[in-house]
């Protein structure tokens, strides 16, 4: 199964909800990216990914990467450096583990919602919304199957 036919077309809607929510409140920027496989490292895997999606360009660099690997059952959550100052250091683990109960049911489009929803609340806190504010990176579920890269 490719990535982008994973999820169905309600549960979809419903993660790029998710994020329009929880970046409404705030500057920070969250994306969501579903791969086939990782054959490497998660958090190098996700790090390339980030990249990728230009996440690092943001200006106060508080982007939130939502990383799966479906096959490989392997998931990250990557913040910018501007994020990952400001919270504490089990934040990301303390995320993951919330999604993993949902995970676990296979409910895993709940999982990324409660987890979108948890970073939101604490972009929210940290990077309020300014009325200058625009949003810099697409809310849509990137996936691997639709992505142009080298694989290398």
């Amino acid at each position: 199964m490719k990535p982008s036919e994973f999820f169905s077309e309600e549960e979809k809607q419903k993660i790029v909800q998710a994020v329009e929510e929880a970046e409404k409140d705030t500057s920070g920027e969250i994306r969501v990216h579903i791969e086939k496989d990782c054959k490497t490292d998660v958090l190098d895997r996700a790090a390339y990914i980030f990249k990728k999606l230009k996440m690092h360009k943001t200006k106060l660099r508080n982007g939130v990467l939502f990383y799966l690997a479906l096959e490989d059952h392997k998931f990250a959550i990557l913040g910018d450096a501007g994020i990952n100052k400001v919270t504490p250091d089990n934040f990301w683990e303390d995320i993951k583990e919330s999604m993993l109960s949902y995970f676990r049911e296979g409910k895993f489009a709940d999982g990324l919602v409660k987890g979108i929803r948890m970073a939101g609340e604490k972009l929210k806190e940290h990077f309020p919304y300014q009325k200058d504010d625009i949003n810099e990176l697409s809310d849509e579920i990137s996936f691997g199957d639709k992505m142009k890269e080298d694989r290398s």
